[in-house]
């Protein structure tokens, strides 16, 4: 097949378009985007940053005893780590074990890829190939016609020139 004789089925997606429901690593409604977006979230500057202030006005608020919510070893505060950690860990790891799959399929779809790149470049080597040896012949053609056409020259005007 020519690369001029593509079909709308060679579409650029083709190798990947059978991977599509890998893009959404928690399902693809409401709650897997939700749920994409917060364990995406939790390693971002603007989570740490914002944690870290958190959890520095607790502590202060509660030691300086401005209210007094939860005592010095801040239990509630431990709690609220623990909770956090309980959901944060295996959305993480959801998000990890999913993401491994989009990229062993992304891998897939780019060595499909590269094998029929590698097959219409065959292709056109082996068509040049025979562009190649078809000049050549034609070439080997037109030198024997030329050495034709010099020997009847030849010949001819000898023949003219012998005659009085």
């Amino acid at each position: 097949m020519a690369i001029a004789d593509a079909t709308p089925a060679d579409h650029y997606r083709r190798f990947i378009k059978d991977f599509d429901h890998l893009a959404h690593p928690f399902g693809a409604g409401g709650f897997g985007q939700r749920a994409e977006a917060f364990a995406r979230f939790f390693g971002t500057p603007k989570f740490l940053i914002g944690q870290t202030l958190v959890v520095g006005t607790w502590i202060i608020i509660n030691a300086l005893q401005i209210v007094h919510f939860d005592v010095y070893p801040f239990i509630l505060l431990n709690l609220a780590f623990s909770l956090q950690a309980a959901y944060a860990a295996p959305l993480i790891l959801l998000a990890q074990t999913r993401q491994a799959d989009r990229d062993k399929a992304q891998a897939d779809a780019d060595a499909k890829h590269r094998e029929v790149v590698a097959q219409y470049t065959l292709q056109r080597q082996e068509e040049a190939e025979s562009g190649l040896n078809l000049l050549k012949r034609l070439i080997d053609e037109n030198t024997t016609l030329t050495k034709r056409i010099d020997e009847l020259t030849s010949e001819l005007h000898s023949k003219l020139v012998a005659t009085p």
